[in-house]
């Protein structure tokens, strides 16, 4: 089932492609649907890609492909080419994106309540994580043993991994993690990150999934893993 927003996206898009040929820009997108930032765009784009219901074709600019519409309006589509079947989308680091969970579609009365912790930076980092704010429900499935917190991103360089900025985080409190999992790291005990490990010899190397954002290499006593990404909850 598709929220509003996404149902209102996923329309405009298919009936500019048939009136032009060419999908909107991300700036026709947010204007067409009221949102106050291009950020929300990503969010819907994301989803309905996850859902099967677009395609992005790559090495193209402002390639996007309807691949079906709801079931109420498969009448007015058109077919598509070849047959497509949705699956894990990778994230341009070779991992597997953390699958999304909706906030509407938690089930408050079965939930865990994990503490928000502040916000944390997807992009330069920012000031060392903040005290606790309020509680989140997280589905009881995405929780493991040991302790949890949850923290909302901000910043744009993880977006290839699926984590864009306004999403919340869970991260299971942990002071270590293996190359290749997506960590809070605290640098110089001043700045929190989100970020992906890499243990290069000696050295930790912390790596965006933007390639608009260069990889930050330390030693290891300028960098202390604070807990790893084990789930992500997105509000539309």
């Amino acid at each position: 089932m598709l929220t509003r927003k996404q149902h209102e996206l996923l329309r405009y898009i298919h009936e500019r492609l048939r009136e032009s040929g060419v999908p909107p820009s991300f700036d026709e997108m947010k204007d067409a649907l009221n949102l106050r930032s291009k950020s929300g765009i990503h969010r819907l784009i994301t989803a309905l890609e996850e859902r099967g219901f677009i395609r992005r074709l790559p090495n193209r600019a402002r390639a996007l492909e309807v691949v079906r519409l709801p079931e109420s309006s498969a009448p007015n589509m058109r077919p598509a080419a070849g047959k497509f079947s949705p699956g894990v989308i990778e994230g341009g680091l070779g991992r597997s994106r953390p699958k999304p969970v909706e906030a509407e579609e938690v089930d408050v009365y079965n939930s865990v309540s994990v503490p928000v912790m502040g916000r944390i930076a997807a992009g330069v980092p920012i000031e060392a994580i903040q005290t606790r704010s309020h509680t989140i429900a997280v589905p009881p499935e995405m929780i493991s043993g040991g302790d949890h917190f949850a923290l909302e991103v901000r910043g744009d360089s993880m977006i290839e991994a699926g984590i864009l900025e306004g999403d919340v985080v869970v991260i299971r409190k942990s002071d270590s993690a293996d190359t290749g999992d997506i960590v809070v790291a605290l640098v110089d005990d001043e700045e929190a990150t989100l970020k992906r490990l890499r243990k290069r010899g000696a050295s930790i190397a912390l790596e965006a999934a933007n390639p608009a954002y260069e990889t930050r290499i330390f030693g290891p006593d300028r960098v202390r893993v604070q807990g790893k990404l084990v789930g992500l909850i997105r509000r539309y």
